[in-house]
C-alpha cells in the first residue's frame, strides 16, 4: 500500500509539471487560466479516483466520476470567467496602444481592474503623457527653428537681391550680411548643441576650475554689449569659494547665455550682477538681474526650447539658450531654476560640485 501511495504521488508530482509546462504553450491568457483551473481540479479528483479503484475495488466508480466531471465542469466555468476578467483590461489597452500606434496620442488605457493591471495602465498612461510631451516638443521645435531660420534668410536674400540690382551700396550691406550669417551660424550651433544633449552624446571632461577666473572672463566678454544698453554688470563673489569639477568651456557657454539672457531684459540704469556661494559639496551660481521679474507659473517655462515671454515681440536670440544651460548643467549632475527676486527682477541660480582632490 505505501508502495502504491507512493507511485501514485510521484506520477501525480509529475503529471503536473508536465500539464504546467503544456499550459505555457496555449496561444491566449484566457485558455492558459482556463487550463490551469481544470488541471488545478481534475489532477487532485483523478488520483482520488485512482486511490479508490486501488484500495477498494469500488463499484461506484461512476459515481466519482460523474463528481469529478461536475467539479472539473465548473473550474472550467469559473476560469473562462476569471481569464475574461483578467483579459478585458489587456485587451483595452491593447487598443489603447493601437490608437497611439496610429497617431493618436490623447487616448489613455483604463485603470480599472486588480492592483496590477491597474499599475499597468498607469504606466501606461503615463508613457503616453511622455510621448505626447516628446511629440509636442518637437511638432514646436520644427515651428520655432524655421521661423528663426527664415528671418534671417530673407533679410539677406532681400540685401542680395538688391546688391545684385545695384540698388545699394556694397559697403553698407556687407556688414549686414555678416551680421545674418552669424546670427545663423549661432542658431544651427545651439541647435546642434541641442541634439548632443537630447542624443546623450555631450563629451563632458572636467577639471578642477576656480570660479573667479571663469567669471572674470564672461563678464569681459560681454561688457561691451552692457555698456551699449547701460546696464551695469559685475561679479560678487564670495572670498573663499573653492574651485568647481566642471568642463570650463561648458560653463562657460552656460554663463554667456545666463548673462546674455539678464542684459536683454534689464533695462537702461539697471544692473546684472554674477553672485556665488559654497554650500556643503557644491558651489551655488546665481546671476541676478534688476529687469522686469519672472512669475511663478513661468519660472520652469523659461528652460523650455524656443519659450519666451513674450512670442509677438521675440527679441534677439534663438530661443535655445536657457534650454542649452539647463541640459549642460544636468550634464554636470547639478540643478538649475529662476525664481524672482524679492528686491524685483529675476535670479537663476545653479549648482556645480565641489572639486576633489586630484592625485
Amino acid at each position: 500500500m505505501i508502495g502504491t501511495a507512493f507511485a501514485l504521488a510521484v506520477a501525480t508530482l509529475v503529471a503536473g509539471v508536465v500539464l504546467a509546462f503544456a499550459l505555457r504553450l496555449l496561444p491566449t491568457v484566457r485558455l492558459q487560466v482556463t487550463g490551469l483551473a481544470l488541471v488545478a481540479v481534475g489532477l487532485p479528483l483523478g488520483v482520488v479516483l485512482a486511490s479508490g479503484w486501488v484500495m477498494f475495488h469500488m463499484g461506484d466508480d461512476v459515481k466519482i466520476l460523474a463528481v469529478s466531471s461536475a467539479a472539473a465542469l465548473s473550474a472550467i466555468v469559473a476560469g473562462l470567467m476569471l481569464a475574461r476578467f483578467i483579459v478585458s483590461p489587456i485587451d483595452r489597452l491593447r487598443e489603447t496602444s493601437a490608437q497611439i500606434a496610429s497617431g493618436d496620442l490623447g487616448v489613455r488605457a483604463s485603470e480599472a481592474g486588480p492592483a496590477e493591471l491597474a499599475e499597468l495602465g498607469r504606466s501606461f498612461n503615463s508613457m503616453a503623457g511622455s510621448l505626447e510631451e516628446l511629440f509636442d516638443a518637437r511638432r514646436q521645435l520644427v515651428a520655432w527653428a524655421s521661423h528663426d531660420l527664415r528671418t534671417p534668410l530673407t533679410a539677406m536674400q532681400a540685401s542680395l537681391e538688391a546688391l545684385e540690382d545695384g540698388l545699394v551700396d556694397p559697403k553698407e550691406y556687407v556688414p549686414a550680411l555678416h551680421a545674418q550669417v552669424r546670427l545663423l551660424s549661432g542658431i544651427v550651433d545651439d541647435l546642434f548643441e541641442l541634439a548632443r544633449i537630447d542624443a546623450g552624446v555631450l563629451a563632458i571632461v572636467t577639471q578642477n576650475v576656480v570660479l573667479d577666473e571663469l567669471v572674470s572672463g564672461c563678464l569681459e566678454g560681454l561688457a561691451p554689449e552692457a555698456a551699449s544698453r547701460g546696464v551695469r554688470l559685475g561679479a560678487e563673489l564670495g572670498q573663499t569659494l573653492p574651485p568647481v569639477e566642471c568642463a570650463p568651456e561648458k560653463i562657460e557657454r552656460v554663463l554667456y547665455n545666463l548673462l546674455t539672457n539678464a542684459l536683454r531684459h534689464t533695462p537702461p540704469d539697471g544692473s546684472v550682477v554674477v553672485t556665488a556661494k559654497a554650500d556643503g559639496d557644491r558651489v551655488e551660481i546665481a546671476v541676478e538681474d534688476t529687469g522686469e521679474g519672472i512669475a511663478p507659473e513661468r519660472a520652469e517655462r523659461i528652460f523650455d526650447r524656443f519659450w519666451k515671454a513674450d512670442a509677438s515681440r521675440r527679441p534677439g536670440g534663438s530661443g535655445l539658450g536657457l534650454a542649452i544651460a539647463r541640459g549642460l548643467i544636468d550634464a554636470h549632475g547639478g540643478r538649475i531654476w529662476a525664481e524672482a527676486r524679492r528686491e524685483g527682477g529675476t535670479r537663476v541660480v545653479f549648482t556645480l560640485p565641489v572639486a576633489q582632490a586630484r592625485p
